[in-house]
């Protein structure tokens, strides 16, 4: 491989990760081999075995770098301190949306099953980190709000787990801009969380629903909490 030789060692692992990344992105880890990166990146399949051991060394790096950058923005966004919980909502919806515009391919990565040799589920732990912080968010601005703290967990994950898959279809279809897509992930979340009834009931299914169903429509606005006088 002729081209083997003008690239320090530096140059070419960094050749490699972004190759790696691109095959990764586009086909998986399961699909993409060895043989495949080294061919792609014009170089012999050893090269590719002393830089990273194979193909898992190389996936561990790219994770490894594309959930640094998704980390730093998500819990940047979410460690403003006394600001009001909807700026939280939109400052973390973009910070989402901007890193899957900027890092197109390290999202894909990312929010594809991990291999088996991943132990570590890195992107599930992220998010499970990033919804225990707007959990906190939201326990907090709950019991001022006389709601219950204890539903917040579960908000945070709807919240985040909205956001995300949201964020995973727009990837693939730009018909909008972050902003755009951004206003409506938080009209949804925000006009909810705004809205939010003490004690939420099924109105057509389950027990209690079967009453509710057979209510007059007018009986059947919503409560409102004091959270519409934040909104």
């Amino acid at each position: 491989m002729a081209n083997a030789s003008r690239m320090s060692s530096y140059q070419r692992r960094e050749q490699l990760i972004c190759i790696g990344r691109a095959l990764f992105a586009a086909k998986g880890f399961e699909s993409v081999s060895v043989e495949e990166i080294a061919a792609t990146a014009k170089v012999s399949k050893p090269i590719v075995y002393e830089h990273f051991g194979g193909k898992e060394g190389l996936y561990a790096v790219v994770v490894d770098r594309e959930m640094r950058a998704l980390n730093d923005m998500l819990l940047g966004a979410l460690r403003a301190d006394d600001v009001h919980p909807r700026q939280i909502v939109e400052r973390t919806t973009l910070a989402l949306l901007t890193y899957i515009e900027e890092n197109t391919e390290g999202f894909q990565v990312l929010a594809r099953d991990s291999p088996t040799t991943d132990p570590t589920s890195s992107f599930s732990s992220l998010l499970g980190d990033v919804s225990t912080r707007v959990g906190q968010i939201l326990e907090e601005w709950f019991k001022r709000q006389k709601l219950p703290a204890k539903n917040a967990p579960y908000y945070a994950q709807m919240l985040v787990g909205m956001t995300v898959y949201t964020g995973q279809y727009w990837a693939d279809r730009r018909k909008l801009s972050k902003e755009q897509l951004a206003a409506l992930i938080v009209n949804l979340a925000w006009n909810g969380l705004s809205r939010m009834e003490a004690k939420p009931t099924l109105r057509f299914e389950g027990g209690k629903a079967s009453k509710a169903a057979a209510a007059p429509e007018s009986a059947e606005e919503p409560a409102t909490s004091s959270s519409d006088q934040t909104s």
